[in-house]
């Protein structure tokens, strides 16, 4: 923007979790460079720097402060589009949270540039005449040594988390300063390599070099490979000539100390490109009509809802789609529930479309994010393969947006802010860009069905399988008949031990699902009933064998397994309940020649952990795989011929509105990985409660059928899909805090929603991190044409709320659609 001689401001977002955007100046000389969408460094409070977005320019100053003036521009070019801010705003004003909350979680860490306290000695203070403490003098001692420390590292010095009473005490006698530091955090990878030295480049000096080290073997072996690699290679990496022949490193470290070799860095690209292996399949007549009724629904629906059974191909319907829109030059986005669980279908998308296919998701490095991002703001066709945090990426020319296995519930951010649904948000996205949206499920939610019976979506059926092998036949085992009759094997019953036999005397593969991780859920004593509960929530503390633990899956506190009771020092200490640990070390005694794995978030921590599993089972390097949900979600294993439910009841009695959708939907997809390929499979569901109608609708594979069950007590009730439910959650360390300040904002939300609020109550686990939690749960109708009103309702009782001096530390915040 050109010099008017008027005052420029512009109007940012902090990634900070404020109700509002703030105001700041733009100096003259800025004033060209300015432009919503760009970066820029603010400071924000009395010392504090931060990385804002643009988002309005205006000549009008701030209303009741004096604008202070941004400090650096950052960027070129706008980082962020209209596009993205408009997504930012409706995601801010749809999911209730501040849009600095949205920012936090859209933009790569490393191009948040945030300052950081530093500590540096006061030059004007002479140390030795001031009586340290010994803390005191380890720090100023730190300080003489180097020019300045950070709190983490003074936190290292001392060994100790609470080092602010000593900073203090240590800026009181001006022995030390405070300083804000601001660095870039984003560092592109390089690679050493190599060049010939300029004196050595023509062919002359070139032979007489080679002359000169007739008689040194090993430098002429590093000279050569160096002149070979030259024809191929525009930069000779140090990888590169250790690789080749017999080279060693002093070798080369003795040709780059004579000044013969040129020693420099390169920036190398960390998005590992695969080269594109055109498989040219075709469609079979089910997947081809699937396809073309999908291209005729997106003529007239924005939103299509792929039904198709599991094993049906739907990814190759995807990958017709996704190749149709890169010859337009488009760009497509296709959501994932968890990128590292549906690994196969990662690698034949990559398989296909080679370097046009990047991923994003948790498990890269925020480097390799922030070079994702770089290479979707190109704008090049490309197909990007995400997890939910995907839907923040900067596409330049969308096409088409593809969910895969829509019902599932990990696509719902729960902690933190913003609590955004992936599948829902990647709608709006693609109505941003004016591009299709597809759904795809075996088990859609009822939400998304509800929509195509409604004609809001388009539907499409896939109801035979790839490979036209019948779907696995699936079988009940009564739980509560073998425990009558002492017939169990472990946690087996009889049903399941023997075909679990039969299926590793054919050198057939098992699955065997238990949604719950852990060796047991509970430890007990048997004389006074004491059980061992976390200090910090209200829950139990589960057993795991492997480290021989109690660990809280809440907030991570273990201790060491007790030997006795704690209360009546009993040692009759019993286990009760099992989870996956157990059932694999049922395993071992059963099956002693059977090679096991576990698939749980135990086993799954480490960057690629989920894929060595995955592609170990895959390889038949295992006969039994164990684990909990993670397994249902799209393996795809062609020697499996048998999964084992554990335990249905766990499922069908969860205290929640949707837990006959949800075990139908888990049932239905864990058995989908029996009998993928020639065989047909089979499914053993261990229950209590045979003759359940979700257990025999699962068998008979009747969806619609439970469908219109749920869907009747849903409208009779006031559940989604006929209502918006928002669920306020209240926490304070004090219990009684709690409960008034939830009552408070009770009172004040009842007064406009009056019988259309439930609670506040407990959850069903109470305290969580030394935070009480109380829940209240407001309806509001689908059809309600107020929702924003309502919404800034709630929000002002917040407000009021947080604004009581006795309130002030309580944490209020909303949970749209939680479920």
């Amino acid at each position: 923007m050109p010099d008017n001689g008027l005052a420029l401001f512009v109007e940012v977002i902090l990634p900070l979790p404020l109700p509002n955007v703030y105001t700041y100046r733009v100096q003259t000389e800025l004033m060209d460079e300015i432009a919503i969408g760009k970066r820029v460094i603010v400071q924000f409070g009395a010392r504090k720097f931060y990385t804002a977005i643009v988002c309005k320019l205006s000549e009008t100053p701030p209303a009741g402060y004096e604008a202070k003036y941004i400090t650096a521009i950052l960027d070129d070019t706008p980082l962020i589009s209209e596009n993205q801010l408009k997504f930012w705003r409706w995601m801010a004003s749809y999911y209730m949270c501040a849009i600095g909350d949205v920012m936090a979680a859209a933009i790569p860490a490393p191009f948040r540039i945030e300052s950081e306290t530093v500590i540096k000695l006061n030059p004007n203070c002479d140390v030795d005449a001031i009586d340290l403490s010994d803390k005191e003098f380890l720090i100023t001692e730190a300080l003489t040594l180097v020019s300045q420390l950070s709190i983490t590292e003074i936190t290292k010095i001392l060994d100790s988390k609470n080092v602010f009473g000593v900073l203090k005490s240590l800026y009181k006698k001006d022995v030390i300063i405070y300083s804000e530091d601001i660095s870039e955090k984003y560092k592109p990878k390089t690679i050493t390599c190599y060049r010939l030295a300029d004196n050595y480049k023509s062919e002359a000096e070139l032979h007489k070099l080679f002359d000169k080290l007739e008689k040194k073997q090993k430098q002429l072996d590093v000279l050569m490979a160096y002149v070979q690699l030259s024809y191929k290679h525009e930069h000779i990496s140090k990888a590169l000539l250790l690789n080749f022949a017999s080279i060693s490193e002093s070798s080369i470290t003795t040709l780059v100390k004579n000044g013969i070799l040129i020693e420099y860095k390169q920036k190398v690209d960390r998005l590992v490109s695969e080269t594109a292996i055109i498989e040219n399949f075709l469609l079979n007549d089910f997947q081809q009509k699937a396809y073309l009724e999908i291209k005729e629904q997106f003529v007239e629906k924005n939103v299509v809802l792929l039904h198709g059974i599991t094993a049906s191909g739907k990814t190759h319907v995807y990958v017709k789609l996704i190749e149709e829109q890169l010859l337009l030059n488009k760009q497509v986005l296709l959501l994932l529930p968890e990128i590292a669980l549906t690994s196969h279908i990662v690698k034949r998308i990559k398989k296909y479309f080679g370097e046009k296919a990047l991923e994003f998701h948790s498990k890269i490095g925020s480097n390799e994010r922030v070079e994702v991002w770089k290479r979707i703001k190109e704008g090049k066709p490309i197909v990007l393969i995400g997890a939910r945090s995907a839907v923040f990426m900067p596409f330049e020319n969308l096409g088409l947006v593809i969910v895969d296995e829509e019902h599932e519930t990990t696509y719902k951010q729960q902690d933190p802010a913003p609590r955004y649904h992936a599948r829902d948000s990647a709608i709006y996205l693609a109505q941003l860009w004016n591009a299709k949206t597809l759904l795809g499920s075996a088990t859609p939610s009822f939400e998304s069905y509800y929509n195509c019976i409604d004609s809001r979506y388009g539907l499409v059926e896939m109801n035979t399988r790839y490979s036209e092998v019948q779907p696995p036949k699936i079988i009940t085992a009564n739980l509560a008949e073998d425990m009558r009759t002492k017939s169990m094997h472990g946690h087996f019953t009889k049903l399941l031990y023997e075909k679990i036999a039969k299926a590793l005397a054919n050198k057939q593969q098992v699955i065997l699902f238990q949604n719950r991780r852990g060796y047991a859920p509970i430890m007990e004593c048997e004389q006074c009933g004491w059980t061992p509960k976390c200090v910090n929530c209200d829950i139990n503390l589960t057993y795991h064998r492997y480290n021989d633990s109690l660990k809280c899956h809440c907030c991570g506190y273990a201790i060491k397994s007790p030997t006795q009771c704690v209360a009546c020092s009993s040692h009759k200490v019993a286990l009760k309940g099992f989870g996956t640990e157990k059932i694999e070390d049922d395993l071992q005694i059963l099956f002693p020649d059977a090679r096991l794995l576990r698939l749980d978030l135990d086993t799954t921590r480490t960057k690629h952990g989920h894929a060595e599993i995955i592609y170990s089972f895959e390889k038949h390097e295992a006969d039994i795989l164990v684990g909990t949900q993670m397994l249902s979600k799209g393996l795809d294993f062609g020697n499996v011929t048998l999964v084992g439910v554990i335990n249905a009841d766990q499922l069908l009695s969860f205290p929640d509105f949707r837990s006959h959708e949800r075990a139908y939907q888990l049932i239905s997809q864990v058995s989908g990985r029996a009998g993928r390929n020639k065989i047909q499979g089979e499914v053993v569901v261990q229950t209590k409660q045979p003759e359940h109608h979700v257990i025999q609708e699962v068998i008979k594979q009747q969806y619609q059928r439970l469908y219109a069950n749920e869907i009747a007590d849903r409208e009779r009730f006031l559940y989604p899909p006929f209502t918006r439910l928002i669920k306020l959650i209240v926490k304070h360390k004090d219990y009684k805090t709690c409960e008034e300040a939830a009552f408070a904002l009770q009172r004040f939300l009842y007064t406009r929603f009056g019988q259309n609020i439930i609670g506040p109550e407990s959850p069903y686990i109470s305290r969580i991190k030394n935070f009480y939690i109380k829940e209240m749960l407001i309806k509001i109708k689908r059809t309600s044409p107020h929702l924003n009103v309502l919404k800034q309702f709630i929000q002002t009782g917040i407000l009021e709320i947080n604004t009581n001096k006795k309130f002030k530390s309580v944490f209020i915040y909303a949970d749209v659609d939680p479920y």
